[in-house]
Protein backbone atom coordinates (compact mmCIF):
# COMPACT_ATOMS: atom_id res chain seq x y z
CA UNK A 1 0.00 0.00 0.00
CA UNK A 2 1.18 3.77 -0.87
CA UNK A 3 1.13 5.60 2.48
CA UNK A 4 -0.26 8.50 2.86
CA UNK A 5 -0.35 9.43 6.25
CA UNK A 6 2.34 9.48 9.07
CA UNK A 7 1.20 10.20 12.11
CA UNK A 8 3.74 11.58 14.84
CA UNK A 9 3.85 10.35 18.85
CA UNK A 10 6.30 11.02 21.16
CA UNK A 11 8.15 8.44 22.37
CA UNK A 12 7.94 8.82 26.12
CA UNK A 13 4.64 8.42 26.56
CA UNK A 14 3.65 5.39 25.22
CA UNK A 15 0.33 6.42 26.20
CA UNK A 16 -0.21 8.10 23.03
CA UNK A 17 1.79 6.16 20.95
CA UNK A 18 -0.67 2.92 21.39
CA UNK A 19 -3.99 5.50 20.95
CA UNK A 20 -2.03 6.43 17.64
CA UNK A 21 -1.74 2.94 16.68
CA UNK A 22 -5.57 2.78 16.45
CA UNK A 23 -6.27 6.62 14.71
CA UNK A 24 -6.26 5.40 11.16
CA UNK A 25 -2.75 6.17 10.26
CA UNK A 26 -0.96 4.45 7.37
CA UNK A 27 2.55 4.52 9.44
CA UNK A 28 2.73 5.48 13.00
CA UNK A 29 6.37 7.70 13.83
CA UNK A 30 7.45 7.32 17.08
CA UNK A 31 9.47 10.15 18.47
CA UNK A 32 12.91 9.93 20.46
CA UNK A 33 14.16 13.02 18.86
CA UNK A 34 12.09 16.58 19.11
CA UNK A 35 9.29 15.70 21.20
CA UNK A 36 11.85 14.32 23.79
CA UNK A 37 13.26 16.26 26.44
CA UNK A 38 16.87 15.36 26.89
CA UNK A 39 16.67 13.74 30.48
CA UNK A 40 13.73 11.58 29.32
CA UNK A 41 15.31 10.28 26.25
CA UNK A 42 16.41 6.89 28.10
CA UNK A 43 13.03 6.38 29.36
CA UNK A 44 11.56 6.73 26.06
CA UNK A 45 14.10 4.69 24.18
CA UNK A 46 13.45 1.80 26.80
CA UNK A 47 9.54 2.36 26.57
CA UNK A 48 9.67 2.44 22.58
CA UNK A 49 11.63 -0.93 22.80
CA UNK A 50 9.37 -2.80 24.91
CA UNK A 51 6.48 -1.74 22.83
CA UNK A 52 8.08 -2.40 19.58
CA UNK A 53 9.12 -6.07 20.77
CA UNK A 54 6.60 -7.48 18.81
CA UNK A 55 4.98 -6.52 15.56
CA UNK A 56 2.47 -3.80 15.44
CA UNK A 57 -1.33 -3.47 13.84
CA UNK A 58 0.52 -0.85 11.19
CA UNK A 59 4.23 0.01 9.89
CA UNK A 60 6.05 1.81 12.64
CA UNK A 61 8.92 3.70 12.06
CA UNK A 62 11.04 5.37 14.29
CA UNK A 63 12.81 8.98 14.83
CA UNK A 64 16.15 7.88 16.35
CA UNK A 65 18.07 11.03 17.55
CA UNK A 66 20.60 12.44 14.99
CA UNK A 67 23.51 10.38 13.30
CA UNK A 68 26.79 11.31 15.78
CA UNK A 69 24.78 12.15 18.80
CA UNK A 70 25.08 10.90 22.38
CA UNK A 71 21.95 9.15 22.28
CA UNK A 72 22.18 7.55 18.65
CA UNK A 73 24.01 4.50 18.87
CA UNK A 74 21.65 3.58 21.77
CA UNK A 75 18.71 4.22 19.77
CA UNK A 76 20.39 1.86 16.87
CA UNK A 77 21.04 -0.97 19.36
CA UNK A 78 18.08 -0.92 21.16
CA UNK A 79 15.66 -0.61 18.23
CA UNK A 80 16.80 -1.37 14.65
CA UNK A 81 16.26 -5.41 15.21
CA UNK A 82 13.12 -4.83 16.63
CA UNK A 83 10.09 -6.76 14.91
CA UNK A 84 7.64 -4.25 15.76
CA UNK A 85 10.60 -1.61 13.56
CA UNK A 86 8.98 -1.29 9.81
CA UNK A 87 11.81 1.82 8.96
CA UNK A 88 14.38 3.93 10.89
CA UNK A 89 13.60 8.11 10.46
CA UNK A 90 17.32 9.59 10.40
CA UNK A 91 17.14 13.18 11.37
CA UNK A 92 19.56 16.23 10.19
CA UNK A 93 21.29 14.35 7.96
CA UNK A 94 23.17 16.32 6.27
CA UNK A 95 25.69 14.56 4.29
CA UNK A 96 25.82 10.73 2.59
CA UNK A 97 28.15 9.55 5.04
CA UNK A 98 25.77 9.57 8.05
CA UNK A 99 23.44 7.94 5.92
CA UNK A 100 26.08 5.30 5.61
CA UNK A 101 27.98 4.75 8.98
CA UNK A 102 23.89 4.64 10.10
CA UNK A 103 23.52 1.50 7.38
CA UNK A 104 26.45 -0.20 8.44
CA UNK A 105 25.24 -0.45 12.03
CA UNK A 106 22.43 -1.92 10.73
CA UNK A 107 23.03 -3.74 8.35
CA UNK A 108 22.21 -7.05 10.18
CA UNK A 109 18.65 -6.02 10.76
CA UNK A 110 18.48 -4.94 7.64
CA UNK A 111 15.61 -2.11 8.57
CA UNK A 112 14.84 0.22 6.05
CA UNK A 113 16.38 3.89 6.34
CA UNK A 114 14.48 7.30 5.55
CA UNK A 115 16.86 10.51 5.80
CA UNK A 116 15.69 13.68 6.97
CA UNK A 117 16.96 16.69 5.22
CA UNK A 118 16.56 20.10 7.78
CA UNK A 119 18.90 22.67 6.58
CA UNK A 120 20.77 24.60 3.54
CA UNK A 121 23.61 22.11 3.18
CA UNK A 122 21.09 19.01 3.45
CA UNK A 123 19.38 20.31 0.45
CA UNK A 124 22.61 20.69 -1.59
CA UNK A 125 23.42 17.64 -0.84
CA UNK A 126 20.11 16.11 -1.18
CA UNK A 127 20.44 13.74 -4.64
CA UNK A 128 24.24 12.38 -2.73
CA UNK A 129 21.98 11.50 0.16
CA UNK A 130 19.03 9.88 -1.70
CA UNK A 131 21.48 7.88 -3.60
CA UNK A 132 24.11 7.09 -0.52
CA UNK A 133 22.78 3.37 0.06
CA UNK A 134 20.78 1.04 -0.56
CA UNK A 135 18.98 0.68 2.95
CA UNK A 136 17.88 4.21 2.44
CA UNK A 137 14.23 3.77 0.94
CA UNK A 138 13.44 7.36 1.42
CA UNK A 139 14.19 11.44 1.76
CA UNK A 140 11.58 14.09 3.29
CA UNK A 141 12.12 17.62 4.52
CA UNK A 142 11.99 18.81 7.72
CA UNK A 143 10.54 22.33 7.52
CA UNK A 144 10.99 23.74 10.65
CA UNK A 145 14.14 23.71 11.10
CA UNK A 146 15.20 24.29 7.35
CA UNK A 147 13.36 27.82 7.93
CA UNK A 148 15.10 28.62 10.91
CA UNK A 149 18.26 27.81 8.97
CA UNK A 150 17.14 30.05 6.07
CA UNK A 151 15.91 32.81 8.07
CA UNK A 152 12.66 32.14 5.75
CA UNK A 153 9.45 34.13 6.72
CA UNK A 154 7.25 33.11 4.35
CA UNK A 155 6.10 29.92 3.26
CA UNK A 156 6.70 30.20 -0.75
CA UNK A 157 10.73 30.80 0.38
CA UNK A 158 10.77 26.92 0.77
CA UNK A 159 9.09 25.86 -2.66
CA UNK A 160 12.97 25.81 -4.27
CA UNK A 161 13.93 23.42 -1.45
CA UNK A 162 10.68 21.67 -1.70
CA UNK A 163 11.26 20.91 -5.70
CA UNK A 164 15.12 20.53 -5.33
CA UNK A 165 14.02 17.42 -3.05
CA UNK A 166 11.25 16.14 -4.69
CA UNK A 167 13.30 15.54 -7.92
CA UNK A 168 16.30 14.35 -6.18
CA UNK A 169 14.16 11.35 -4.54
CA UNK A 170 12.75 10.79 -7.84
CA UNK A 171 15.94 10.81 -9.86
CA UNK A 172 17.28 8.20 -7.22
CA UNK A 173 14.69 5.48 -8.08
CA UNK A 174 12.96 6.65 -4.21
CA UNK A 175 9.02 6.94 -4.07
CA UNK A 176 7.65 10.72 -3.88
CA UNK A 177 8.72 12.61 -0.51
CA UNK A 178 5.89 13.25 2.16
CA UNK A 179 5.38 16.72 2.79
CA UNK A 180 6.62 17.79 6.33
CA UNK A 181 4.31 18.49 9.26
CA UNK A 182 1.59 21.08 9.22
CA UNK A 183 2.45 22.64 12.50
CA UNK A 184 -1.23 24.24 13.47
CA UNK A 185 -3.45 20.99 14.38
CA UNK A 186 -6.54 23.37 14.31
CA UNK A 187 -5.94 24.66 11.37
CA UNK A 188 -7.44 21.85 8.90
CA UNK A 189 -8.72 24.32 6.52
CA UNK A 190 -4.77 26.25 6.21
CA UNK A 191 -4.06 22.50 6.13
CA UNK A 192 -6.05 21.02 2.96
CA UNK A 193 -4.79 24.29 1.00
CA UNK A 194 -1.19 23.84 1.59
CA UNK A 195 -1.29 19.56 0.91
CA UNK A 196 -3.00 20.69 -2.82
CA UNK A 197 0.11 23.15 -2.90
CA UNK A 198 2.29 20.20 -2.01
CA UNK A 199 0.62 17.55 -4.30
CA UNK A 200 0.99 20.75 -7.24
CA UNK A 201 5.12 20.31 -6.09
CA UNK A 202 5.09 16.53 -6.63
CA UNK A 203 4.90 15.42 -3.07
CA UNK A 204 2.70 12.45 -1.97
CA UNK A 205 1.34 12.24 1.26
CA UNK A 206 2.19 13.86 4.38
CA UNK A 207 3.18 13.59 8.08
CA UNK A 208 0.77 15.16 10.73
CA UNK A 209 1.23 15.46 14.60
CA UNK A 210 -2.62 15.01 15.68
CA UNK A 211 -5.35 12.52 14.19
CA UNK A 212 -7.47 15.16 13.42
CA UNK A 213 -5.22 16.45 10.30
CA UNK A 214 -5.01 12.33 8.78
CA UNK A 215 -8.28 12.59 7.11
CA UNK A 216 -7.65 15.82 5.28
CA UNK A 217 -4.24 14.41 4.04
CA UNK A 218 -6.24 11.70 2.71
CA UNK A 219 -8.28 13.77 0.81
CA UNK A 220 -6.28 16.40 -0.34
CA UNK A 221 -3.77 13.75 -2.08
CA UNK A 222 -6.06 10.96 -2.75
CA UNK A 223 -7.37 11.20 -6.95
CA UNK A 224 -10.83 12.99 -7.46
CA UNK A 225 -13.47 12.17 -9.02
CA UNK A 226 -12.58 13.83 -12.28
CA UNK A 227 -9.00 12.65 -11.76
CA UNK A 228 -10.09 9.28 -11.58
CA UNK A 229 -12.78 9.65 -15.08
CA UNK A 230 -9.85 11.11 -16.84
CA UNK A 231 -7.68 8.37 -16.04
CA UNK A 232 -9.81 5.87 -17.27
CA UNK A 233 -10.76 7.90 -20.60
CA UNK A 234 -6.51 7.72 -20.94
CA UNK A 235 -6.31 3.77 -20.42
CA UNK A 236 -8.55 3.23 -22.44
CA UNK A 237 -8.21 5.26 -25.49
CA UNK A 238 -4.54 4.17 -25.52
CA UNK A 239 -5.70 0.37 -25.39
CA UNK A 240 -8.00 1.07 -28.57
CA UNK A 241 -5.43 2.87 -30.22
CA UNK A 242 -1.94 1.78 -30.30
CA UNK A 243 0.99 4.78 -30.22
CA UNK A 244 0.10 8.81 -29.23
CA UNK A 245 -3.06 10.19 -29.89
CA UNK A 246 -5.27 13.12 -29.23
CA UNK A 247 -8.79 12.96 -27.56
CA UNK A 248 -11.45 14.67 -28.23
CA UNK A 249 -11.49 16.79 -25.94
CA UNK A 250 -8.18 17.92 -26.49
CA UNK A 251 -5.81 16.14 -24.57
CA UNK A 252 -2.79 14.35 -25.99
CA UNK A 253 -1.84 10.97 -25.37
CA UNK A 254 1.21 8.88 -25.30
CA UNK A 255 3.49 7.05 -23.01
CA UNK A 256 3.95 9.28 -20.42
CA UNK A 257 0.11 10.28 -20.33
CA UNK A 258 -0.68 6.33 -19.69
CA UNK A 259 1.59 6.09 -16.97
CA UNK A 260 0.51 9.15 -15.16
CA UNK A 261 -2.92 7.65 -15.59
CA UNK A 262 -1.99 4.32 -14.04
CA UNK A 263 -0.57 6.37 -11.62
CA UNK A 264 -3.71 7.89 -10.27
CA UNK A 265 -5.65 4.28 -11.01
CA UNK A 266 -3.11 2.65 -8.60
CA UNK A 267 -3.47 5.28 -6.36
CA UNK A 268 -7.15 5.32 -5.99
CA UNK A 269 -7.51 1.39 -5.08
CA UNK A 270 -5.60 1.45 -1.58
CA UNK A 271 -6.37 -0.56 0.35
Amino acid sequence: MTPLTWLYAPGDRPERVAKALVAGADVVVVDLEDAVAPDRKEYARAATAELLGEPQPVPVHVRVNAPGSPPAAADLAALAALPGVSGLRLPKVAAPRQVVRVARRTARAGTPLYALLETALAVEHAHAIATAHPALRGIALGETDLRADLGVRDDRGLDWSRSRVVVAARAAGLPPPPQSVHPDVRDLEGLAASCAHGRALGFLGRAALHPRQLPVIERAYLPTRRELEEAETVIEAAAAVPGAQVLPDGRFVDAAAVAAARRTLSLARRP
